[in-house]
């Protein structure tokens, strides 16, 4: 059947304005597993002490327990972008949650830390695989508009939510039952989403106008830029080790150092693979799109800002006001319930004032919340100064994150969008990594080995302000560089198909798309 940009010539040209029921399930089996998904980066925090007593992890390797998750997941998270593309976004989506299922299991059986690091790295390599593929099924099956940005703004509000509430989890199932459950409640929710997600999600991969299904798989391969996927897997994951180096030990250190610079390099020799091989993993005339470039530094600098507060609150209710995990973990659910709200609203507020004023006025809201946490003092009464200031800095950090996936993926044929939501879902993930190690070397900056209350309140003064000001570099550059697409006033802009088949977009017009 004949089709245009991957999509096929039964879909409108313009977007529909409510959602089928077909639609409906699609988003609901979409959202649980994003959900999930987010719930695993966090929800070992509060366990780690545990785990680590029960499977005898020395202090100085139970980080790994996270680090190894981390790396897997940052690392390897724009190659499974592009390999949904060309495999089947919704065959790798299915795939990639088996392996979740399994890992979890094996996670949750582990007997010695050797078997639970290789439960980590299986479930960090099924979250890269699981997170763009879902992304991208996401982003296909709900047009350009508001049904996107809706669709868009409910998964950012879950994500978020499911880190906020993977804290607080960790927390009850220690506490209540065991650390495995950590890693077990994953497995019926898998077999749950496996069981319907056939049935619901329609496959999706970039070329199927362009070719048979008798295509070899040997093809495929050669399609997968292997040099590119090596320059940029290889870069993240010695950016990621760098930072968790410097984040324990100190921008000085020589392993972090190491690290840093050579995930630089290796990014840099990725750019120029990208320019001299015929199929590249990410074409280079998408990288020279400021809606890319920039969106996706500004979601970039979101997850890097809101999850380090998250770490650095968490070290001030615990080792400042002598909070418990649990009872820590449970004051974020304020902030949860304000990145839902923010989830909610984006596309509302996306649609009356445009994407980049959304990012803009999001990230002021973020900053100021941000700032006002300078002010938190050593008695539980500046609690309410917490909470309230989590909970508007979580409506705009949404705000932020939902603008940028809108703006990240938008303007592109669905021939891409796989490798779109690849790169956003590479700045998500790298984002929720960097930002705890950043701003743990600030605080270990500031505070050496101290235990004193006061010292580190003064330490996570400074890690905050420097949080702020990250916040406001990315308000900045938003401003700066994003240009505002048109709006009409029900909702987003949206061409027909067939004009983004020709390279008619909103944003960064036709010189964006020159090579």
């Amino acid at each position: 059947m004949s089709t245009l940009d991957g999509v096929s010539e039964q879909q409108p040209s313009a977007p529909p304005e409510r959602l089928t029921g077909r639609l409906k399930l699609v988003l609901v089996v979409l959202l649980v597993a994003q959900f999930m998904l987010a719930v695993d980066f966090s929800i070992l925090n509060v366990a780690l002490p545990a785990i680590g007593k029960g499977l005898g992890f020395s202090l100085g390797n139970l980080q790994w327990i996270a680090t190894s998750f981390a790396l897997a997941a940052a690392g390897f998270t724009l190659l499974f972008g592009r390999i949904a593309d060309l495999v089947g976004r919704r065959r790798l989506f299915l795939i990639g949650l088996a392996v979740l299922g399994a890992a979890s299991l094996l996670g949750g059986l582990a007997v010695n830390p050797e078997t639970l690091l290789i439960a980590r790295v299986a479930q960090g390599l099924a979250t890269a695989a699981v997170t763009p593929a879902g992304l991208s099924l996401l982003t296909s099956s709900f047009p350009e508009g508001p049904l996107r940005s809706k669709a868009l703004g409910l998964n950012g509000a879950l994500m978020s939510a499911g880190f906020t509430t993977g804290a607080v989890l960790s927390g009850v199932l220690t506490d209540l039952l065991s650390w495995r459950w950590s890693f077990l409640i994953n497995v019926p929710v898998v077999l749950a989403v496996l069981s319907i997600a056939p049935t619901v999600i329609s496959e999706s991969r970039a070329d199927d106008a362009n070719r048979g299904d008798d295509e070899s798989h040997g093809d495929v391969r050669a399609r997968l830029d292997l040099p590119g996927a090596l320059a940029v897997t290889v870069g993240l994951l010695s950016l990621v080790y760098g930072l968790t180096m410097a984040g324990e030990h100190g921008f000085g250190d020589p392993k972090a150092l190491v690290g840093l610079i050579l995930g630089v390099v290796l990014l840099v020799v990725f750019y120029f693979v990208e320019k001299g091989v015929p199929q590249p993993l990410v074409p280079v005339r998408i990288l020279r799109r400021r809606s890319v470039i920039f969106g996706n530094l500004a979601g970039l600098l979101a997850f890097v800002t809101e999850t380090s507060l998250v770490f650095l609150m968490t070290l001030y209710l615990q080792k400042v006001l002598g909070f418990s995990p649990l009872a820590a973990g449970l004051s974020f659910g304020v902030l949860g319930l304000g990145t839902v709200v923010g989830g909610v609203a984006a596309a509302r507020v996306i649609g009356g004032i445009g994407t980049t004023p959304t990012l803009v006025t999001g990230g002021l809201v973020q900053a100021v919340a941000t700032v006002a946490l300078v002010g938190l003092g050593d008695s539980r009464s500046s609690m309410w100064l917490l909470l309230i200031a989590t909970f508007v800095g979580g409506v705009g950090n949404m705000l932020v994150i939902v603008g940028f996936m809108v703006t990240a993926t938008s303007g592109l044929p669905d021939a891409e969008q796989g490798m779109a939501t690849g790169m956003a879902t590479m700045s998500q993930q790298a984002g929720i990594t960097m930002g705890t190690p950043i701003m743990s070397a600030v605080v270990t900056a500031h505070v050496g080995g101290s235990a004193d209350p006061d010292v580190i309140l003064a330490g996570v003064s400074v890690a905050v302000l420097v949080n702020a000001l990250v916040v406001v570099a990315g308000v900045i550059m938003a401003a700066l560089f994003l240009r505002t697409p048109r709006t009409p006033t029900r909702g987003i802009a949206s061409e027909p198909r067939e004009d983004l088949a020709r390279g008619t977009v909103e944003s960064d017009a036709a010189d964006n798309l020159r090579p």
